[in-house]
């Protein structure tokens, strides 16, 4: 199982934190350091739609103007942005058996998915 995401956000954190807590062995991924292929972030979007994987509620999406915003319209742009801007990518995302299966962090969906 490989956990994508950065080190320091909070969600990423909790993600981790839950996974040691149950015993569930993971590799940790972090996009800032190993960045991320245009060809993964479609993959993802193909599972959880690009609207999803792009995280609007984060800073870096914030930092930039509304008109700079409403030009990453569909899912070419927003990975286009994604592959260079990697802390506007939601996060964590989990995959396992290279296949993608969580995005962000609930606890439920978490319980129900890895156990």
């Amino acid at each position: 199982m490989i956990v994508y995401g950065i080190p320091n956000c909070n969600t990423v954190k909790k993600s981790l934190d839950w996974l040691k807590a149950h015993k569930i062995d993971f590799e940790f991924h972090d996009f800032k350091k190993k960045g991320i292929t245009a060809e993964k972030l479609a993959e993802w979007c193909k599972v959880f739609g690009w609207e999803t994987v792009l995280n609007r509620k984060g800073l870096t999406w914030r930092k930039l103007s509304k008109e700079e915003q409403s030009t990453i319209d569909n899912q070419e742009k927003a990975i286009a942005y994604l592959v260079q801007h990697t802390s506007a990518i939601k996060r964590p995302v989990i995959e396992k058996n290279n296949h993608a299966i969580l995005i962000s962090f609930d606890e439920s969906r978490y319980v129900e998915t890895l156990g």
